[in-house]
């Protein structure tokens, strides 16, 4: 599988074990990748928090499960890797995640600091039994439901983690959303640097930075959207969530352009290309 990011990279073996079939149902892992996944965790930090002010909580919470479900249901029953019902899948959980962590907190008035460690915890205790029953967390190997559920679990557990982390530092430790953002861009660089220099496998790298993205994404999100008040731009969480969906919608027609640029050239016979 064709990378162009230097972000960590997944596993390129892409053979699959008893029981899967079909190529992975996850996107290439490029820059595009990267670029949409950080958008929509912007996007789910802030829809949530409008619909949970506009709606109110417990319908919001309610509406963005079943949502979720049911496009869960749809990504599910698909044979190949569709893009844009993926990300829509990714959209959903991102905001549902950010209204599971948001609820412990503000309803149950569990501490960002337990609730992370608590998720952390979770979604380690996943991966060791992804692990043990498939052999391996590699994304260029989800195919097949067992597979997909363990990929979409582990998706919602990052989701909901990240969320906890960037509030706890944006919070819990007063750092403020800019703050907290530049923070985690840094931070995302380190996956890159040690799955290059090997000191990191790609799996484990990938999935380092899939948990990053979460909180630099919502951390930037947030400066954009809250009031002055609490340290960000006050654009509104409405507007940046329309704005960020503008901008996802653009990269990922973007990303299928290249794609298919990409697709059409493999198919050239090498004279062509001279």
């Amino acid at each position: 599988m064709a990378q162009h990011s230097t972000m960590p990279r997944p596993s390129t073996d892409t053979r699959t074990a008893a029981g899967t079939a079909g190529a992975s149902k996850v996107p290439s892992v490029d820059a595009w990748f990267w670029l949409v996944k950080i958008l929509t965790t912007g996007m789910g930090e802030t829809l949530s928090d409008f619909l949970a002010h506009t709606v109110g909580p417990v319908p919001a919470v309610a509406a963005a499960g079943l949502l979720l479900a049911v496009a869960l249901v749809v990504q599910l029953r698909l044979r190949r890797c569709v893009p844009g019902v993926y990300w829509g899948v990714v959209v959903l959980v991102s905001v549902f995640g950010t209204m599971v962590a948001d609820v412990a907190h503000v309803a149950l008035g569990v501490p960002y600091a337990v609730s992370a460690g608590t998720l952390a915890v979770a979604l380690a205790a996943l991966f060791v039994l992804w692990y043990r029953v498939e052999g391996s967390l590699a994304i260029d190997r989800v195919a097949g439901l067992r597979r997909e559920l363990f990929y979409w679990a582990a998706v919602l557990l990052t989701f909901a983690l990240g969320t906890a982390v960037g509030d706890l530092s944006a919070a819990t430790l007063h750092l403020g959303y800019l703050i907290a953002g530049l923070v985690f861009a840094a931070f995302i660089a380190v996956p890159a640097v040690t799955a290059r220099a090997g000191w990191v496998g790609p799996v484990a790298g990938f999935w380092w930075a899939y948990v990053l993205t979460r909180p630099l994404g919502a951390s930037f999100a947030d400066w954009a959207g809250v009031g002055p008040d609490r340290g960000g731009l006050g654009l509104g969480t409405g507007p940046v969530s329309l704005a960020l969906a503008v901008v996802m919608t653009v990269a990922l027609a973007l990303s299928a352009r290249a794609r298919r640029r990409r697709a059409g050239l493999s198919h050239q016979r090498p004279s062509t290309l001279l």
